[in-house]
């Protein structure tokens, strides 16, 4: 199949999911076509198959903003005629779907491009909502030609939230168990707690901070903040409040995450909101234990006390107890992170997942 994905090529769930899937599809054999306003942060270059139309947007003086989502309406419909592609594939429902069905219009009379909208979470509980947004979001996901959401807890709110007839497919993100792998040898060095976001309000990054400051009572360890974002400040001011400045380091955005975790001993997501948590299943494919909150859609991928922990949010002190638990009770560590492993691999593999895109698409061509 020939494939468009759009998505926010940025360091947010979202991008990350529709960058793997189509890096993945195109080493099945299809062709691959990004159609987005910067290349992919996962993106690598010259991999086989795939390419990028980039969407530029004019600078009007007239516009007070620019109107990104007619000019991705119309790079999409270029690129689905120029290069001939089955059907676009839309992640985050705002502004994509609704550009991907401008795309549709625009091309009607000419060939049939269906497209597919894959909901990720802040769409529907956050930004769909607004009063703003929340008829486009409801209409473009209706006039979608497939839905899918990454969580059976995200498939329930948009129906709740929006009363979507349409049939929402859950398709769990995925890892690659390939690449994705637990480290041969341990680290040198303390015991590591490690956190990967974008570091917005929801992701309750001092949390993480706390967290340290309690278990650092009991055992040595220090903590690895991977990514940038709007509470990066707050958090570096809180380390220095607790005394721990000196144990947290700020690694910033990071390319290769594949690379980082197995040098790590323990994810914490203390996040207010997960729809799926895709941090935690990358850590459980490298054998880091997650300690994370209950939360959304987090439940269907962690089994609480067999391959992590999950606590109530904003209790940092049963999170805290948590990894002081795994990082000094080494049988218990053992157990759960090869259970953690087992876990991404009998669920989450690409070789589970990425199949049953596949026959989503072909689904989606058939009707």
């Amino acid at each position: 199949m020939r494939i468009g994905i759009t998505c926010y090529p940025t360091y947010g769930g979202s991008g990350i999911v529709a960058t793997e899937l189509g890096m993945e599809l195109a080493a099945r054999g299809h062709e691959v076509h990004f159609i987005t306003y910067a290349n992919p942060i996962r993106l690598d270059p010259g991999t086989p198959r795939v390419f990028y139309h980039e969407v530029e947007v004019s600078n009007y003086p007239l516009f007070q903003y620019p109107p990104y989502d007619l000019a991705l309406a119309s790079r999409m419909a270029e690129i689905a005629e120029w290069q001939n592609l089955d059907l676009l594939h839309v992640h985050y429902a705002i502004p994509h779907s609704a550009s991907a069905y401008m795309a549709r219009a625009m091309l009607h009379g000419k060939r049939r491009l269906p497209y597919v909208t894959t909901l990720h979470g802040t769409d529907i509980t956050l930004v769909g909502i607004d009063r703003s947004y929340f008829p486009i979001t409801k209409f473009s996901i209706e006039q979608s030609d497939g839905v899918t959401s990454i969580s059976e807890y995200l498939r329930r709110e948009t129906v709740e939230v929006f009363g979507v007839a349409n049939e929402i497919r859950v398709m769990y993100n995925f890892v690659n168990c390939d690449l994705y792998r637990m480290a041969k040898e341990p680290h040198e060095g303390p015991p590591r707690l490690l956190h990967i976001s974008n570091f917005r309000p929801v992701k309750r990054i001092t949390d993480c901070v706390r967290v340290l400051a309690l278990a650092r009572r009991q055992v040595e360890c220090e903590l690895w903040m991977a990514g940038d974002g709007p509470d990066r400040g707050e958090a570096e001011r809180l380390a220095f409040e607790l005394g721990v400045h000196e144990q947290v380091k700020f690694l910033g955005k990071q390319n290769h995450i594949e690379r980082l975790i197995p040098q790590t001993d323990v994810l914490l997501l203390p996040s207010r909101l997960e729809s799926f948590g895709l941090a935690a299943l990358e850590a459980m494919a490298c054998g880091v234990v997650p300690v994370a909150t209950r939360v959304g859609g987090v439940p269907e991928l962690i089994t609480h006390g067999l391959d992590g922990f999950l606590e109530d949010v904003g209790d940092v002190e049963a999170q805290a107890r948590r990894v002081v638990e795994l990082l000094t009770g080494g049988e218990l560590k053992t157990r759960m992170r090869w259970a953690a492993r087992d876990t991404a691999e009998a669920r989450f593999c690409t070789s589970k997942i990425i199949p049953q895109y596949e026959k989503y698409y072909q689904e989606v061509l058939g009707r």
